[in-house]
């Protein structure tokens, strides 16, 4: 018993309240942190920019000519293009073209508007009429506004109907997408995950314990994220703010899981008390929760080699998160917990047996909280993995080959233009209705920055380009001006408009060959960019990204491994495991985007993304299986530890694994494809692993290889189990 400074002992009441100190300062700690930076949550979308640049790879051509727009400024514009139609589906009336032109020259001098709109041109057809409105290109906030008044003018035109494409009006849509995206995206993922709680865990207390760590560790990552973001030293779009958010979640609730089910069977120790408890939970919780967070912080970190702006923005963001995620679980929930104590846990509170009472639950761990399945449900899987082993991975392995024998077909070259929303976007169908009338590349030119003594030849050459419609040289008014060209710094821009669609195969064709023209004219120094490059650039980008950031991650995950689990053989089998749950989840999803969502691709980023996630993530669940197993392989041998191992750990990791699942399924309320087909990569996958790789597949290899799954650690030199009665088996003491 701890002594006064005078040498008696202290009263128990005065142990009880020095004991109490530390959580209440924790606690107090991180309500402070929850009332001040908990708004940050909320704000991101201020220090978020979700334009194109964003998205680009640094060294690319496209991301080049970019810069040098930028020498164009006092002219460069955001074109919005206005098309009309006949409401009966017939021919532009007569005189309509005379009338549309009228109806935008009264929006000259408005507010975002630059120069006068261009005169309204017919189609070839004569069923459409289109007009090009340029506009300052930061309007921000104020491009729905500006939008709408170009509507209300273009309906002066009788008889026809309106519709607004381009860049701008995909910008707009773009960022109504994102619109409100913290609230909505937050609530969602926060009441999934409440809800999952509540059922699995049966508890009032310990749901609301983690969700409210979870809600501060979020606030204090996306403070500090905000800072940085502020500040220019990181940038944030909308991607990796929606990510951010579940990431975050997502994570802490899975650690502050995996502390809770450990303090629950601690508590369920004889004579044990809730600090002795905690103590013991924390150690022996700490080393593989930490390893998890190392695993997908620094795999995350990986895309700092990416040559994306997006993907190195998500490294350093996401990383933040994680840590922030990890310290709320270690900190700010242990403080909960030990100043409710078994309270937490109500209705159903552990009851600690008598002093000397050992049981085969108690020995076994599995006097957990009522988890995914209970513990009957995992003493079944344990005692079909112990006496089966060899046939429990063969079927499972031969399952994940046959889903991973799809793989290839996941079509990643991009997503078309018509699908980068999943709902009906106003741009979208007007860029349709634009398509129809006009050439593909209409409203989306690809842009070619060149010298200024060169211009004539760039354009001769430009337009001999299979695939290219029509190139001409800008004026000072951003329009075609053949004789008098805009001269910047000596560089002139043409805009060569191609027939295909601008997000279109043939484009991306034409794209190529283009360049190879325009690079090969004398003197010239040409580059080209515009939309097609872009998603040209991009494209490849990603594909060189992924064949070196996927060596990277794995490298570094196997080195934590060996480091946590003092072994080669295992960890080399967890990496693989991981590695083939991933190619698995990608050939299911190429049969579920295609065929259920109607996909027709993905962008080149969601397979590196779901990589990152995916494997990161695998690995967690793998890390609490197996540093759990061998805990109790040093105190029962091989076979036992995998049994009790797999018994104790299997409730609370597969709940985890649902509980992530849910939150990465949030995203699918963002109408983008991109964050859809992640939101179903990384919740399928992640249950795939959950359900299968680690419940079955892993425990089922260590089993059969025994001892030789932890060579050369000092576990390799155990000897092999006896062989014991199905009695013993069924009651969890070894012999």
């Amino acid at each position: 018993m701890p002594e006064t400074q005078y040498g008696a002992p202290m009263p128990p009441s005065a142990v009880r309240r020095t004991r109490l100190l530390l959580p209440l300062v924790l606690l107090v700690a991180w309500l402070a942190v929850g009332g001040g930076l908990g708004p940050f949550a909320g704000r991101l979308g201020e220090v978020a920019a979700n334009d194109q640049a964003a998205f680009l790879p640094r060294s690319a051509e496209s991301t080049r000519v970019i810069e040098e727009q930028k020498a164009f400024r006092r002219t460069e514009t955001v074109p919005a293009i206005v098309v009309w139609t006949a409401r009966d589906g017939g021919p532009a009336a007569a005189g309509s073209t005379a009338d549309a032109t009228r109806a935008l020259t009264s929006l000259t001098g408005r507010e975002g508007i630059v120069g006068p709109p261009s005169p309204a041109l017919p189609s070839e057809d004569g069923e459409a009429l289109r007009a090009v409105v340029a506009l300052e290109p930061d309007l921000g906030d104020a491009l729905p506004t500006t939008l709408d008044t170009i509507r209300k003018a273009a309906a002066a035109v009788p008889g026809t109907t309106v519709h607004l494409a381009g860049p701008a009006a995909t910008q707009a849509d773009l960022s109504g997408a994102f619109s409100g995206i913290d609230g909505l995206l937050l609530g969602v993922a926060l009441i999934a995950v409440l809800l999952i709680l509540l059922v699995v865990y049966r508890s009032v207390l310990l749901p609301l314990m983690i969700i409210l760590g979870a809600v501060f560790a979020l606030g204090l990552a996306c403070a500090v994220v905000y800072v940085l973001a502020d500040a220019g030293v990181l940038r944030v779009d909308g991607q990796v703010q929606g990510i951010l958010s579940i990431l975050v979640i997502g994570a802490a609730t899975d650690y502050a899981l995996l502390l809770a089910a450990r303090y629950r069977e601690e508590l369920a120790a004889p004579g044990a008390d809730r600090f002795a408890a905690m103590n013991r939970a924390l150690r022996r919780s700490f080393e593989p929760i930490v390893a998890s967070a190392a695993t997908v912080a620094l795999g995350l970190l990986a895309l700092l080699v990416s040559d994306l702006a997006n993907n190195r923005a998500l490294g350093p963001a996401g990383a933040i998160g994680i840590v922030c995620a990890v310290l709320s679980a270690l900190t700010f929930l242990p403080a909960a917990l030990v100043l409710t104590g078994r309270a937490a846990y109500w209705p159903a509170r552990p009851k600690p047996l008598p002093e000397g009472t050992q049981t085969a639950a108690a020995d076994s761990g599995t006097a957990t909280a009522t988890t995914a399945g209970g513990p009957a449900v995992w003493h079944r899987i344990a005692a079909l993995v112990d006496r089966a082993p060899r046939k429990v991975w063969a079927v499972t392995l031969a399952a994940l080959l046959a889903c991973a024998a799809f793989a290839p077909a996941l079509n990643s070259r991009g997503v078309p233009f018509d699908e980068i929303f999943v709902n009906d976007a106003p741009s979208v169908a007007a860029q349709e209705t634009l398509g129809r009338h006009f050439p593909g590349g209409a409203g989306n030119p690809a842009v070619i920055i060149a010298d200024a003594g060169a211009v004539a030849r760039v354009v001769t050459a430009a337009e001999a380009v299979p695939g290219v419609d029509s190139a001409f040289p800008v004026g000072a008014t951003g329009r075609p001006a053949p004789g008098a060209p805009l001269v910047v710094a000596g560089r002139v821009r043409v805009d060569a408009t191609l027939s295909a669609a601008a997000d279109s195969d043939a484009a991306r064709d034409a794209l190529a060959r283009l360049r190879t023209a325009v690079h090969a004219v004398p003197g010239a120094d040409a580059l080209v960019g515009g939309s097609t490059a872009q998603q040209y650039d991009t494209q490849r980008t990603a594909a060189r990204d992924r064949t070196l950031i996927v060596p990277v991650v794995l490298g570094i995950i196997l080195l934590i491994l060996v480091a946590l689990l003092r072994s080669l053989v295992l960890p080399l089998l967890l990496v693989a495991t991981v590695a083939l749950n991933f190619a698995a989840t990608l050939g299911v999803s190429s049969l579920v985007f295609e065929h259920v969502l109607g996909f027709t691709g993905t962008d080149a980023s969601v397979p590196l993304y779901g990589f990152v996630f995916l494997v990161a993530l695998g690995v967690d669940y793998n890390i609490f299986l197996m540093s759990r197993v061998r805990e109790e392989t040093a105190r029962h041998g091989v076979r036992e530890g995998v049994r009790i191992g797999l018994t104790a750990t299997g409730g609370v990791i597969t709940s985890a694994g649902v509980v992530l699942a849910a939150t990465f399924a949030a995203l699918g309320v963002i109408p983008l494809a991109f964050l859809v087909q992640i939101a179903f990569i990384v919740a399928f996958g992640v249950l795939l692993d959950t359900l299968v790789v680690r419940s079955l597949l892993v425990p089922a290899l260590v089993r059969d290889l025994g001892p030789v799954a932890w060579w050369p650690g000092a576990l390799s030199r155990l000897p092999a189990d006896r062989r014991r009665s199905d009695q013993s088996v069924g009651a969890g003491a070894p012999k």
